[in-house]
């Protein structure tokens, strides 16, 4: 009896379906629950308010407890709200084909936003499902393209190109130890090196880890070119499950060249050395490059990891010594000659 003398309580409401709120007040939540099914022209009978946050039900015992400028939804009868993951559903319903409308409404909360947090999960959210993901060739979506070379007319060639960068600098790094390598051991290294230029070649610089139209057991993405965080060197799996489209838009594109190829074992403080090292002491064995080929240059070694994931720490891995030089084959004996009897 003493909610007349009350200052009636402000909320921000909306219906299930519309992203449009409206500002309400109201003394009681009978109060609150016939103005809002007037401005959205929905029946009374079997409606309720629900906390857009976590869904719990507006009840009288519960009205006066609710801060002020708490936002609302109506529900009907038969209408259900979970609270945020609610509206995280419906977006990822739609998330693989999203439509003008999809994008219009995803632009609509954020203009209305105001917590900082939610600005910024509906930027992202709005960043991704504006993505030209489909389009590959320059005249499809020329707004990727900015920045780069005209001689570049797909987005799987420039991606691939891309990694064939970073596979070459890393050959750069293993050539120019040469001159780190006893001039007896010379000869050799530089031979192992350019057996493993050769391989290179072949493999055409290991591109097509970037190459969402390479084979499955080529590339490091999905067909659509998600690329997943396979995380710190020293775990199996991301734990913050970063991921990224490259092939969206130039932001991505852009972001993508800060994620790392890294080398479990690392390539500067192991491996090399230990190639040099295996070549200079090899004493009549044969080094097994092979080994240190998938060291250097293949995903055996390699975890492509966000920046966050790139731990700069030494990793304290050392190369196998059971598969730094090849195995020696042992002469057969021969038999005895049987004696004629």
């Amino acid at each position: 009896m003493f909610a007349v003398f009350r200052k009636p309580k402000t909320f921000r409401l909306r219906a299930l379906h519309s992203q449009k709120k409206f500002g309400v007040a109201g003394r009681s939540c009978p109060e609150v629950l016939q103005k809002g099914c007037l401005h959205f022209q929905l029946p009374v009978a079997g409606s309720r308010l629900c906390l857009y946050e976590d869904g719990t039900e507006l009840t009288g015992d519960y009205f006066w407890s609710v801060p002020d400028n708490s936002e609302l939804v109506l529900l009907t009868s038969g209408q259900t709200w979970q609270g945020y993951v609610s509206d995280i559903s419906r977006f990822l319903s739609a998330f693989h084909k999203p439509h003008a409308g999809l994008i219009q409404a995803a632009q609509q909360l954020l203009s209305d936003e105001q917590a900082p947090l939610r600005q910024k999960l509906l930027a992202d959210l709005l960043h991704t499902i504006s993505e030209n993901i489909a389009a590959e060739t320059r005249a499809e979506d020329p707004p990727w393209f900015e920045g780069l070379e005209s001689r570049f007319r797909s987005k799987s060639g420039y991606l691939r190109y891309s990694c064939e960068s970073r596979i070459r600098s890393y050959l750069r790094e293993v050539n120019s130890y040469a001159s780190v390598v006893s001039v007896e051991a010379q000869e050799e290294y530089s031979r192992i090196v350019d057996i493993m230029c050769r391989e290179l070649r072949a493999a055409q610089y290991n591109g097509s880890y970037f190459d969402r139209g390479a084979k499955a057991g080529g590339r490091l993405c999905t067909p659509e070119g998600w690329f997943c965080c396979q995380g710190p060197f020293d775990v199996d799996t991301c734990a913050s499950k970063h991921s990224i489209n490259p092939y969206g838009n130039r932001e991505s594109r852009v972001l993508f060249s800060t994620w790392n190829l890294d080398h479990i074992i690392e390539k500067k403080r192991t491996v090399v050395p230990a190639l040099a090292e295996a070549v200079t002491e090899r004493d009549g064995r044969e080094v097994a490059w092979e080994y240190f080929y998938s060291l250097l240059f293949t995903s055996e070694n390699l975890k492509l990891v966000h920046i966050a994931c790139h731990k700069k720490t030494t990793h304290k891995l050392s190369c196998d010594p059971c598969r730094i030089y090849k195995p020696q084959t042992k002469p057969k004996r021969r038999r005895p000659a049987r004696k004629c009897q």
